[in-house]
């Protein structure tokens, strides 16, 4: 996508502080920390979003498959042994604000207890 943030990061045009890469995959620091460790991790294919993943495209369940892996893959070589968080916000309404599908994983301190304040 032309105008997309997360685009142009991979493209190179916009410097980032990256952690990991591979043929489908980038992640990279955070410029606005929420945690001691906040990485992006994000697809090299522009998907809008997680509502944008679709059962019709092949290629989405691997990715997705692989950003998790990615996940689990870097907090284990960042020293996240006693937890991380894994989110991914979708639309405007669930505080999306890069339409480029995109996981933060958190780390490195004690997280907020996020999952008290759901209802079940």
């Amino acid at each position: 996508m032309k105008d997309c943030l997360f685009c142009k990061i991979v493209k190179g045009e916009i410097p980032s502080e990256r952690v990991y890469e591979d043929d489908d995959i980038l992640a990279f620091k955070d410029i606005a920390p929420a945690a001691h460790v906040h990485i992006l991790i994000i697809p090299k294919l522009h998907i809008d979003g997680a509502d944008a993943l679709s059962h019709d495209e092949p290629k989405h369940a691997e990715i997705a498959g692989n950003l998790i892996m990615t996940a689990g893959k870097l907090a284990h070589e960042l020293g996240l042994k006693d937890g991380w968080r894994i989110v991914t916000n979708v639309l405007t309404h669930g505080g999306q604000t890069v339409r480029h599908l995109h996981f933060h994983l958190l780390g490195g301190e004690q997280l907020g207890d996020f999952g008290s304040k759901l209802l079940f």
